[in-house]
């Protein structure tokens, strides 16, 4: 499982927007980015992916609109995404999800605090 896999992004923007719900954590723009851009995740492949997820229902709150054909363009602010009841489900469900969370248990990231303060790991 590689840093930049889908669901690997998924689970990591599924923690921080829980972490934000749940007022662990306000959203910051250096945490956001220390788990996304920072990360090595190109922002085109980002955009991509938080467009699935709020068409999925694991996250709301995002506008989007297509430029020059393919590309998704985030009108508004990442912040203002929040993640819904199903995504919460989902995060704490779905079987590749919690492969993803064994997977960060090992790694030393930002994400790995987070996941321990809204009580993914038993």
């Amino acid at each position: 499982m590689a840093k930049d896999d889908y669901d690997v992004i998924v689970f990591k923007l599924l923690v921080y927007f829980y972490a934000c719900l749940k007022r662990v954590t306000v959203f910051k723009r250096e945490e956001f980015e220390l788990i996304t851009t920072k990360a090595g995740v190109h922002e085109g492949y980002l955009l991509d992916i938080l467009f699935m997820m709020q068409q999925e229902g694991l996250i709301e709150g995002l506008s989007f609109t297509r430029a020059w054909g393919r590309e998704w363009i985030l009108l508004g602010d990442v912040s203002e995404a929040k993640i819904t009841a199903n995504g919460i489900h989902y995060l704490k469900t779905n079987s590749q999800m919690k492969q993803v969370l064994n997977f960060l248990l090992d790694k030393a990231d930002v994400i790995v605090s987070l996941i321990k303060l809204v009580s993914l790991t038993n």
